[in-house]
């Protein structure tokens, strides 16, 4: 089994260049298929997410290439099939930008139920009230779903909860459905506006995004073109976390810093310094860390994907911090995983309860998400002993390389072989020098 060491690291310092948005390239390499010529784009990450899409599109004829630099063709005229492999398409979540993306040009399109990060079950309803307003129907089977649709129509579309992925699978539909879509109480998140651009640079008429209200107007046609994705705005949050964790600077690079308006706010309050320039932003402790409260919401609010690196930072403040979190209320299970640590965590109807200056013990931890297993990386920096993180799969569908990330900044962190270690009768022994 593949685990994550970490070793206590405290007073880190570097500099991280951050990657390409993992949720804005999934939304774009889906939109991809809308056009009708090549596509590439720059600054895709190779992470497991991306792998997998690249195998669900040669089984449909869909040509993926990534070249030595790094861009990434995609060459949707060669489509021979829309029957995506349940299984495949069941082990990530935003497979469903796939029925969007092609639900107007083949007419049907079966993909798997929405899969990845196992902290909560993902609804869908949002999605499928939009795309059944748009003359969509759906099929339930067992492990898939089908959708079918004659003749995509545009429809004034109002989401009774804001979601940044039925706005990006509602816009991906209306881009090539007859006549004009209006999606009312719209997602604004950079990842919607970045899809967006990306489709408007091929030829879609669309206004409106970043803001609540989102107009489409149906074409017959679209070009290819060239777009690079935005920076991956929960990788530099964290990163920024770390700083306060375990003490030191730590500057993000490659970044939009209006992006990260909620998290940077935040911090500060908290305690540390930061330093935002053009395309970078600096975090630096001061000594002191502040108890707090944070209240996870969409954009511009404050992410749910790093409400669980803010817990762990919360265990290290003064007094009783309180994390309430609103968009996926049981997302702590590495609450109890930070408690096998030392934590003092309770959780109680959505609210954790975090009181701080946690001495915290090394220990196998499990991450059950990707931003669950950045928590734990995060304490395990600032935890006596050791720390093995299992569960890596989880943290690789986000992070390209994160053991090498964390390196940078001087994080003790590698990724080892623990059944070797744990089950060898021979390894105590010779770590002991016999």
């Amino acid at each position: 089994m593949k685990a994550i060491r970490v070793d206590y690291s405290p007073n880190i310092n570097g500099v991280v260049q951050i990657p390409g948005s993992k949720n804005s390239s999934l939304a774009l390499l889906a939109a991809a298929c809308l056009s009708d010529e090549t596509i590439t784009f720059k600054g895709i990450p190779n992470i497991a997410d991306f792998r997998v899409i690249c195998e669900m599109g040669e089984e449909v004829g869909l040509t993926i290439k990534r070249d030595l630099t790094g861009d990434v063709s995609i060459d949707p005229r060669s489509i021979s099939s829309t029957d995506f492999d349940s299984e495949k398409s069941s082990s990530f979540r935003t497979a469903y930008y796939f029925v969007g993306a092609l639900l107007a040009k083949y007419g049907k399109v079966s993909v798997g139920y929405p899969g990845g990060d196992n902290f909560v079950s993902r609804p869908i309803d949002q999605h499928i009230k939009a795309l059944e307003m748009m003359g969509a129907k759906f099929t339930y089977h067992k492990d898939y779903y089908e959708v079918e649709a004659k003749e995509l129509h545009g429809a004034t579309i109002y989401f009774d909860t804001i979601t940044s992925g039925a706005t990006i699978n509602a816009m991906l539909a209306a881009v090539r459905a007859k006549g004009k879509t209006v999606l009312l109480n719209a997602a604004r998140d950079p990842e919607v506006i970045d899809t967006a651009i990306f489709l408007k640079t091929i030829g879609a008429n669309i206004s409106g995004a970043g803001t609540d209200t989102i107009r489409i107007i149906g074409v017959n046609q679209l070009t290819g073109g060239t777009h690079r994705v935005i920076p991956d705005r929960l990788i530099a949050g964290s990163f920024l976390i770390a700083a306060g964790v375990a003490g030191g600077s730590v500057t993000v690079t490659d970044v939009i810093p209006e992006h990260l308006g909620s998290c940077i706010a935040k911090l500060e309050e908290i305690g540390l310094e930061i330093d935002v320039r053009d395309n970078s932003v600096t975090a630096s402790s001061t000594g002191k860390l502040f108890a707090s409260r944070i209240r996870t919401g969409m954009y511009p609010s404050f992410a749910t994907d790093l409400q669980q690196p803010m817990t762990t930072l919360f265990t290290q403040a003064s007094g009783k911090s309180i994390v309430a979190e609103k968009i996926y209320p049981n997302r702590f299970q590495h609450v109890g995983q930070l408690r096998k640590m030392g934590a003092d965590i309770r959780v109680r109807s959505g609210v954790a309860f975090v009181k701080g200056k946690s001495n915290l013990i090394g220990t196998t931890v499990s991450a059950s998400d990707i931003r669950a297993g950045i928590s734990l990386i995060l304490a395990g920096m600032v935890a006596e002993g050791t720390t093995y993180i299992t569960g890596v799969e989880h943290i690789e569908r986000g992070y390209e390389d994160a053991v090498n990330a964390f390196q940078s900044v001087g994080v003790q962190i590698t990724k080892e072989d623990i059944n070797y270690k744990f089950n060898n009768p021979f390894y105590g022994n010779a770590q002991k020098g016999c």
